[in-house]
């Protein structure tokens, strides 16, 4: 998703603050040139940190909320990371809050692809659980039902936000065979979409469960990446 850089002032500097080594957050050098260029036109842009945080969800993704901030703002168990830069000019701190780390793990900074699209666009392998929201379900039935259940209930109305769906294919002893559907046959983030969000979701929701197919033909789709 794409977040808006909102620049704000106060007066410390970042070079005073320790950063830490676990480096969870990258950041292409695109990237790293816009954010500088927003940054270098405040006031006192040595004194700005960067700040990324995950607000929400929307369908199978995050979203997030991107700021400037100093450091005598940020909380003491927030991550931070140094990113340095060419000549004179002050290197970009970066600050994840501890809530948001583990979701934002492996994730980039970058710029849009799509011709046209400004602002900038966090490429994150990560993806919220389908049944944040529906702890309280209970799920009825035989293996079949459940799955078709939490289909219904949980799964498919975040996968919907994108245009997709799951349908459930059949259950063999403890294995379950889906196809993804719609916006999500042939998308090159289903197959993720799968392993990371509906699989998982699955397992824990329904324990007799230990393996999840995805039987979709992706060359079907609108936007195949099987060859």
């Amino acid at each position: 998703m794409t977040g808006t850089v909102v620049a704000s002032l106060w007066a410390m500097t970042v070079e005073t603050a320790p950063t830490d080594t676990d480096e969870v957050f990258s950041i292409t050098p695109a990237a790293l040139e816009r954010v500088l260029g927003v940054r270098d036109a405040e006031e006192d842009p040595a004194s700005l940190a960067l700040r990324i945080e995950v607000v929400g969800v929307n369908g199978p993704d995050y979203t997030y909320d991107l700021s400037f901030e100093t450091l005598d703002e940020a909380a003491d168990d927030d991550h931070r990371q140094s990113f340095d830069v060419d000549g004179d000019v002050a290197p970009l701190m970066l600050l994840v809050p501890a809530g948001s780390v583990d979701r934002l793990r492996g994730a980039t900074l970058d710029l849009p692809t799509a011709a046209g699209q400004s602002g900038l666009v966090i490429r994150n392998p990560n993806r919220p659980n389908p049944l944040l929201g529906v702890e309280n379900l209970t799920l009825e039935g035989d293996v079949a039902d459940k799955v078709r259940q939490l289909l219904t209930e949980a799964i498919n109305p975040s996968l919907a936000a994108h245009g997709g769906f799951a349908t459930l294919v059949g259950v063999e002893d403890d294995r379950v065979f889906l196809t993804m559907g719609g916006g999500c046959q042939g998308c090159s983030l289903s197959q993720a979409t799968m392993v990371q969000g509906i699989a998982t979701a699955i397992r824990e929701a329904i324990p007799e469960v230990t393996e999840v197919v995805d039987v979709t033909d992706h060359t079907a789709g609108d936007n195949p990446f099987y060859t």
